[in-house]
């Protein structure tokens, strides 16, 4: 996947969210759509380009919610490497697979938020009701990854078949 399609798609995304948060009045929960571009960054995007990726998706993150400056652009690029280093281990090409990695991370992702919010800010950043809202967000990221696994693979074909031999 490309890096400025990626960019593209995580700034339609996250508008897409913040309108659909808006109109649902879920205010202690978030849809975490980009998320799923981080994870799938993480299983399918070389090293270099899927790091720029998950940077440039935690900083729009970071414009859009209004948290502290910094945080998402870590834990996204944190959140890639983690993903990273997994992959080698869980074959996620599977819908339901992908959509429970997604749901996992976003827990993850939601608890270090909290934390890294609770450490830095003087009042504690809220973070009774962000974790109120933790499972719901976790849930609806799954859901979320699950409806975009048809339109993340057509954006990555080249992934789609296992490779044959060591050397390739």
């Amino acid at each position: 996947m490309r890096f400025a399609a990626t960019v593209g798609l995580a700034l339609l995304f996250l508008s897409i969210e913040s309108v659909v948060t808006r109109q649902l009045g879920l205010e202690v929960t978030r849809l975490d759509v980009t998320l799923a571009l981080v994870v799938f960054l993480g299983l399918r995007a070389a090293t270099l380009e899927g790091a720029f990726g998950a940077f440039a998706i935690g900083y729009l993150v970071d414009v859009f919610t209004g948290r502290p400056t910094g945080l998402f652009p870590f834990l996204a690029v944190l959140t890639f490497l983690l993903t990273r280093m997994l992959s080698s281990f869980v074959d996620a090409r599977a819908r339901g697979l992908f959509a429970l990695l997604c749901g996992a991370s976003a827990l993850v992702h939601g608890l270090l938020a909290a934390f890294f919010s609770w450490l830095t800010s003087p009042s504690g950043g809220g973070t009774i009701i962000s974790l109120t809202g933790l499972p719901l967000q976790a849930l609806l990221c799954a859901v979320s990854a699950a409806l975009l696994w048809p339109l993340l693979r057509k954006l990555d074909p080249a992934n789609e078949r296992p490779q044959a031999g060591m050397l390739r």
